[in-house]
């Protein structure tokens, strides 16, 4: 979710749900290790409860990482051990380091040594030829011993060589299967599921089986899937469910603060051209936003004029014609 999940992403989804944890892009430790922390880790308060994720494999540079994750406020620090990507395996950190189980866990433990925030691990269940059950068991006992007690796991294996991340997304199986086991082999731990997850009843469905579901790209082309997770996941049955419209309309205030500091807005609607998916006037709306929010100039009205394109008039007559 590199240059995806960003503060503008994580304000907006925030109006869909309160309760949903959001993280953040994948930061790399050695460029917080080299100052650029301000530039990773500032964030709303707005946007919490959020968790930052960190690439490495430092224990120094992910110590001060988790130092400073709890002096920026953040509500929880994950280890990336679950990204194929060849710029993450060159700086050996992301789904490479499942190769190194005594490594990562030295990580983990340099972590929580820095922070009294809870230290997490998202990985993969296995890498390469290395997919046994066996395997995968053995990389969570080590985390385990230094301390972890949460592991968010992508039900796909990982193919360092040979696929691109988008691949490693797709062609490997599913394989639900083997997170359960994780969670009947480790039933001290609390064990998330990630991947390929398209619905808040799918969710729903897992939940009988792991103690939570991380959702990504399904969450991010179709923002408005969290609208109903206070209540359906959370059982917080006082929620209000907002309209898309009521979503877009407490989005723009925060659009147009940034564009006073010089934001475009193009990085801003890029977040929220899903919003409508499904809906009567989803297409005009995505279209007026791809077409008039690249320009240089453009402003708050733009995204007042594509929602015009979806009023709630637009979609009856839509629906009864």
């Amino acid at each position: 979710m590199m240059d995806w999940t960003d503060p503008h992403d994580r304000f907006f989804l925030r109006q869909c749900s309160r309760h949903t944890l959001l993280y953040t892009e994948m930061v790399p430790a050695q460029a917080v290790w080299f100052g650029k922390a301000e530039r990773f880790l500032a964030h709303q308060l707005s946007e919490r409860p959020v968790a930052v994720q960190f690439g490495g494999s430092d224990p120094r540079q992910l110590e001060l990482c988790a130092r400073l994750a709890g002096d920026w406020a953040y509500d929880e620090v994950n280890l990336n051990v679950g990204c194929p990507s060849d710029r993450v395996q060159s700086g050996r950190f992301g789904a490479c380091l499942m190769a190194e189980p005594q490594l990562v866990a030295e990580l983990v433990a340099a972590m929580r040594g820095a922070t009294s925030l809870p230290v997490t691990v998202k990985t993969r269940i296995g890498i390469d030829d290395m997919d046994s059950e066996a395997e995968l068991f053995a990389f969570i006992e080590a985390i385990r011993a230094s301390g972890a007690r949460t592991v968010i796991i992508h039900a796909r294996k990982a193919w360092l060589q040979g696929l691109s991340p988008k691949q490693n997304r797709e062609i490997p199986p599913l394989c639900y299967q083997r997170v359960f086991a994780v969670k009947d082999a480790f039933p001290d731990m609390e064990v998330i599921i990630n991947g390929g997850v398209q619905s808040l009843d799918e969710a729903a469905m897992l939940l009988e089986r792991v103690d939570g579901v991380m959702m990504g790209r399904a969450a991010y082309h179709n923002p408005y899937l969290l609208a109903e997770a206070d209540r359906r996941i959370f059982g917080d049955a006082g929620s209000p469910v907002a309209t898309e419209h009521e979503l877009v309309e407490a989005y723009l205030p925060y659009v147009e603060a940034r564009l006073a500091e010089g934001e475009r807005l193009s990085r801003m609607t890029r977040h929220i051209v899903g919003l409508f998916q499904g809906r009567p006037g989803a297409r005009r709306w995505r279209r007026y936003l791809s077409e008039h929010g690249p320009r240089r100039d453009a402003d708050s009205e733009v995204i007042r004029a594509a929602l015009a394109l979806v009023s709630p008039e637009i979609e009856r007559e839509a629906v009864s014609g």
